[in-house]
């Protein structure tokens, strides 16, 4: 029996220091969501689930109403928290690196890879658990669901993360808690 996971990484954002949670879509990120509906809507998706951040749930809202499903939120789906300071645009992308090159460095005050993996994986176990055989949409972030697929295939990592768009979904096949195939579903032709 095959369980889809189809992780959508939220659409555009603006990004304002300090409002990580309850950052809405730019005009740019509302219309890629309405694309992504069309493209899952016949899908036959039978779960929606999301990160707590408003982006992530705005990207699949339209889904949700689309196919009358309400969107269930995991905390631990949340995206990863860098440092308790601000960190640099120059800072951002070596602390990124060494985080992927050792799974136990965090910032300040942030999670460590291994961490956000941990609390991430734990949630995506369940779902693979508790809606066997089903078709879920999550709603997620780069980061994280870089972490989630790389922990069933270490292909999945740092360089797959720097490519990965806003938004983007990639389809996940899973027999049990194996990951069989990965497609990737949105066309960077999209606005």
């Amino acid at each position: 029996m095959k369980t889809i996971i189809y992780m959508v990484r939220h659409a555009e954002s603006p990004y304002t220091e300090g409002n990580e949670r309850t950052r809405g879509l730019t005009l740019d990120g509302k219309l890629n969501a309405e694309k992504i509906t069309e493209i899952l809507k016949e899908e036959g998706i039978n779960v929606i689930i999301s990160s707590p951040y408003v982006r992530a749930i705005l990207t699949l809202e339209g889904l949700a109403k689309e196919l009358e499903l309400d969107i269930q939120i995991f905390e631990d789906l949340r995206e990863r928290h860098f440092s308790d300071y601000m960190i640099s645009h120059e800072e951002f992308m070596p602390a990124m690196t060494k985080m992927f090159e050792d799974p136990d460095y965090a910032l300040p005050g942030g999670e460590s890879n291994m961490i956000c993996q941990n609390r991430s994986v734990a949630v995506l176990k369940n779902i693979l658990e508790v809606h066997k055989g089903k078709k879920v949409a999550m709603g997620t972030h780069g980061n994280v669901m870089t972490l989630m697929m790389n922990y069933f295939d270490s292909d999945y990592g740092f360089d797959f993360m720097n490519q990965v768009k806003k938004p983007d979904i990639y389809k996940l096949q899973f027999k049990d808690l194996t990951l069989e195939k990965v497609t990737r579903l949105w066309k960077d032709q999209l606005i």
